[in-house]
């Protein structure tokens, strides 16, 4: 009991350090890729940092493509392309410095993924049935996840393991499987995401490591076309973020943990007319959850909620 008391007296003391740290040391550093267009809906977009400080994305040059880049913690900035390429969107970034994105090629304009191993050398792939696809998600262990449009139209999530092995999924009852961009896959497997029902209502879903799929919504959340239960992020934990949209169609934030248990959460100043509200993005390994919340005039401003 000492012990463990001295350990949270410590851990507290760390945090508290650790905060004044940041007030003191904090401040924002901005870069622009060389190339990038300087026009209207130009310019450079990060997508995802590492905990090295590298950082991914693209950026719109002035002719209104789109390349990827990798800028470096010492502000070096890398671009690229994978071969055949007119529109690189470069979507996530492991510990090593692998990266997933997808691009659309030069011959047929379809999409297509593409992993970028830390030497720059590119593999590219498509899963079976696969008309346009979208990997936006890789882990620690080189597995990517994302979704893809069959022949039909309709959308199916994916996860390609380490050895290039491609599983497809869908929750039962979807009409429309979706896998959340950059932090919708985590080192232990698990994919959270969300899917449309055949009403055009969303509902959440956690896909395991071992392939099984929970269901799950958040009360409240509306039963109308284009309301219901959207994930945003899963974190190391299996801890869910995202925001659920109500039958007047405001939003309004959620945590929920591996146990099933959901928090619900409001930013005061979020707006209540439809259109308005709460939307959680991203949660890191200490219960940390950021997002926006839109007032009631339309405008957005970012959130920061601790555990």
């Amino acid at each position: 009991m000492k012990f463990r008391t001295w350990m949270s007296m410590t851990v507290a003391c760390l945090f508290a350090a650790l905060a004044i740290t940041v007030q003191i040391s904090a401040q924002i550093t901005t870069f622009n890729v060389t190339g990038a267009g300087t026009g209207s809906g130009q310019g450079t977009t990060p997508a995802q940092i590492n905990v090295w400080g590298s950082i991914t994305g693209y950026y719109a040059d002035s002719s209104g493509v789109y390349h990827g880049f990798l800028r470096a913690p010492n502000g070096s900035i890398t671009t690229f392309d994978p071969t055949g390429s007119i529109f690189t969107a470069a979507y996530s970034l492991n510990l090593e410095g692998s990266i997933a994105g997808y691009y659309i090629d030069s011959t047929l304009f379809q999409f297509h993924d593409f992993l970028r191993a830390p030497d720059g050398t590119f593999t590219t792939f498509d899963p079976t049935g696969s008309t346009a696809t979208f990997a936006s998600n890789i882990n620690d262990f080189g597995a990517i996840a994302g979704f893809y449009a069959d022949s039909s139209g309709l959308y199916h999530g994916f996860v390609r393991a380490s050895n290039a092995n491609i599983t497809t999924f869908d929750p039962t009852g979807s009409q429309g499987t979706f896998t959340v961009s950059a932090s919708g896959l985590n080192d232990a497997g698990a994919i959270a995401g969300e899917y449309l029902d055949s009403s055009g209502v969303y509902h959440g879903f956690l896909r395991a490591g071992n392939g099984t799929i929970t269901r799950f919504n958040v009360t409240g959340a509306g039963t109308g076309a284009g309301q219901g239960t959207i994930s945003a992020s899963i974190n190391n934990f299996g801890v869910i973020a995202g925001n659920y949209i109500d039958s007047s169609g405001v939003n309004h934030g959620f945590v929920r943990t591996p146990d099933g248990n959901i928090t619900k959460f409001n930013v005061k100043g979020a707006g209540t007319a439809s259109g308005q509200g709460t939307v959680a993005g991203s949660n890191n390994l200490e219960g940390v959850t950021a997002g926006n919340y839109i007032d009631s005039s339309g405008v957005y401003h970012g959130f920061l909620r601790l555990p």
